[in-house]
């Protein structure tokens, strides 16, 4: 059990301050009141709210959230008076117990208006102060933790209901490492097997996950301490109900699971982040389509950090998560950290706005008196990872945030969505792009003549439906690549003095198609109307085969010299693929380190962008390849970097000269001042990759004048 002493050195460690007394007079009255009662496990029910302050107190919660802690149960379960708490610890102390107190003393017609009301009662305990909600979440969270003496059916329903409802909560509040272990524990009981067979996989890989952590913490921080930058490297294998989630999202076994280790860099301030992100680039291969600015666009609940996954030693995908201190704590504590010491605990509304979701169900609770009411427009807030939908029949089909009724027709079936013409929810027709909200009765139309739209893409939420739109996209799109390729070998063919059609049909391009690995004649067409190979190239080794040159013809007959190269387009290499055109976006100036996709445009070749390029997100899916940097250290790439100085004398020397210390050439530049003493420059700069990029821009910062230096992009093109 633990001691009180070790609760109230943790407050006074937070708080200097702290009335300590007022914590120890909660531990005797509590004490005293539930004096002769245990727990199913047999323990002293004094264990429970000790446990539930030691978690409070480990939240950094003042003293008088610790003594409420202490004290949760003495109204319901002792002879004591809310009046009582009132006169022996004042009234702040006493109003958290009553609001905790409410939530649970409550009868109810039918279960689900008693959930209804209990989430209501939560929601307007916490409009009233944030640390009655807190309360009662550490008083779930041990209850969580001691649920083994519960029996089985009841184990059940109080983990489902953890589940559905309080980590969500805890999730919107920001709490997210309690959150994490409502889920291990909600899974626990709810999907014991699983929750097993995970913990076995787990244990069976211990050692070799262990070390790969261990190897990728030394090597950040030697990264961290070879540029200067003094951070904090924690690594870990993600949770249980994490990899349960992305075994079910992503329909793999666990045999088949890589992403499951997580490391956090916690730097001192915002420079330090985006430099932190560009040395991971530089030491490790980046991952397409998993880099999340957190910081720049952050979470619903306040959440900030920059989030990326990379292929780290061994092969292994490894993601990284970024973050300054003060993020950290925001990610931690959440939304307490906002609210905890402001106007005694209470909502301030000037952090209300930082969390609208909350503030419009403050707003809404005053006009919705039913609890049925209010509990069905609060999951539109709460519940908002999924939406849970209904068929015609009633039948219940959960759906991702933002799914639409092409989700929900490739959920039912892949015919119901390969041909959906349009949808009925809730009885009317409506968009297909429309997202679905949870309660919705969704009535799919399908018609044997309508087929999947490349602008689906742009609406899906699912794998399934994108999966499928592409595979019937990419059917229909190698049909016209095929077409393209004829065409163009054809007017090449009338230049060249070949007959196209007549060397196809005689087979004459059979020879081709083997020389380049192709599998038929059509992949050779596709080939070239994708752009991977020029049609000139094709041909010439078609003439080669029909009519081979006499050696003495051989000389004549080589092409004049062309002009060398860009050499910016040998820094990257496509895999599977050689010979084609490749060129740098002018959208977002890729620089190796980077993390970069490839765009096939048809007759152009290759376009490298960034993979977080706004270009890249309308872009079609299966046009975009997988590209990588090779071979690019001693050449120069341009990047444009944007700054905000004070306008005093001299400024543009100091940007200057550090840069040609930085070894770095300013290419061009523009320069105008503001109404308010400031001026903005903006610098196309020459680098060798990201991290020489982000390094320059940290040291950028640190001159008096400069107030912020950003990468900026360049057009859209």
């Amino acid at each position: 059990m633990i001691r009180i002493q070790e609760i109230v050195d943790k407050v006074a460690a937070s708080h200097k301050d702290a009335d300590i007394s007022l914590i120890q007079r909660a531990y005797v009255y509590a004490a005293a009141g539930h004096a002769g009662q245990t727990r199913l496990s047999g323990e002293p029910y004094l264990s429970h709210p000790l446990a539930v302050a030691d978690l409070l107190a480990e939240m950094h919660f003042d003293e008088a959230t610790v003594a409420a802690g202490l004290l949760h149960d003495t109204v319901e379960d002792t002879d004591a008076g809310i009046e009582d708490i009132d006169r022996e610890f004042g009234e702040e102390v006493a109003d958290i117990v009553d609001g905790v107190t409410k939530i649970s003393q409550m009868t109810f017609d039918s279960k689900e208006e008693a959930q209804a009301e209990n989430i209501r009662k939560m929601i307007l305990a916490m409009s009233h102060d944030i640390r009655v909600l807190m309360v009662k979440l550490a008083d779930r969270l041990h209850n969580m933790r001691t649920l083994d003496f519960q029996k089985s059916h009841k184990q059940q329903s109080i983990a489902q209901e953890t589940l559905d409802i309080y980590a969500p909560l805890a999730n919107r509040l920001g709490l997210h490492r309690i959150k994490l272990e409502l889920e291990d524990l909600g899974l626990r009981y709810t999907k014991p097997d699983v929750f097993a067979q995970i913990t076995d996989w787990l244990d069976e890989n211990q050692m070799v996950e262990r070390n790969l952590i261990d190897k990728v913490i030394a090597r950040i921080r030697e990264v961290l301490d070879a540029n200067g930058i003094e951070g904090e490297v924690r690594g870990r294998i993600k949770h249980k109900s994490s990899i349960y989630k992305k075994m079910t999202q992503q329909g793999l076994a666990l045999d088949e699971m890589h992403d499951i280790i997580a490391f956090r860099v916690i730097v001192a301030d915002l420079r330090d982040c985006y430099a932190v992100l560009g040395l991971m680039h530089a030491q490790w291969k980046p991952v397409h389509g998993r880099f999340k600015d957190y910081i720049s666009m952050p979470k619903a609940n306040g959440y900030q950090s920059l989030h990326t996954t990379v292929i780290g030693p061994e092969g292994e995908r490894i993601e990284i998560q970024i973050r300054t201190r003060e993020m950290h704590r925001m990610a931690e504590h959440g939304v307490a950290s906002h609210w905890l010491y402001k106007d005694a605990g209470r909502v301030n509304p000037r952090d209300v706005a930082q969390f609208t979701w909350l503030r419009e169900i403050l707003d809404r609770q005053k006009h919705e008196a039913d609890s049925k009411e209010f509990m069905h427009s609060l999951r539109l807030d709460l519940f908002k990872d999924e939406v849970y939908v209904f068929t015609p029949r009633g039948d219940v089909k959960e759906l991702p945030e933002g799914a639409t009724p092409i989700d929900f027709a490739y959920l039912i079936h892949s015919q119901v969505g390969d041909h959906c013409a349009g949808a009925k929810v809730n009885g009317k027709l409506v968009p297909l792009g429309t997202p679905l909200v949870s309660g919705d009765t969704i009535e799919v139309i399908t018609d044997p003549n309508r087929h999947p739209s490349r602008d689906w893409l742009k609406i899906v939420k699912t794998a399934k439906a994108r999966s499928r739109i592409q595979h019937f996209i990419r059917t229909e799109e190698r049909a016209r690549s095929i077409s393209l390729g004829r065409e163009m070998l054809e007017k090449e063919g009338r230049r060249m003095g070949i007959n196209v059609s007549k060397a196809i049909r005689e087979g004459d391009f059979d020879a081709v198609v083997k020389e380049f690995s192709l599998g038929s004649v059509d992949d050779l067409l596709s080939s070239v109307g994708y752009a991977r190979h020029t049609p000139k190239r094709i041909l010439r080794r078609l003439q080669a085969h029909i009519s081979p040159p006499a050696p003495e013809e051989v000389k004549a007959q080589e092409p004049a010299p062309t002009a060398p190269p860009d050499r910016k387009s040998e820094s990257v290499s496509i895999r599977g693929v050689d010979d084609v055109l490749v060129r740098f976006a002018r959208c977002c100036n890729p620089v190796p380190g980077d993390a970069i996709v490839g765009y096939i445009s048809r007759g152009r070749g290759v376009t490298v962008h960034t993979s977080d390029c706004p270009n890249v997100q309308g872009m079609e899916p299966e046009r975009l390849i997988s590209v990588f940097w090779d071979g690019h250290e001693d050449k120069p790439f341009p990047a444009r970097i944007h700054l905000l100085c004070r306008n005093e004398k001299g400024v543009l020397a100091q940007i200057s000269a550090l840069l040609a210390e930085a070894n770095i050439n300013i290419d061009s530049g523009t320069m105008h001042s503001l109404v308010d003493g400031h001026s903005e420059v903006e610098l196309m700069v020459e680098v060798r990759d990201v991290a020489h990029l982000y390094h320059t821009m940290d040291r950028l910062r640190k001159l008096p004048a400069v107030l912020e230096v950003i990468r900026a992009a360049a057009h859209m093109e």
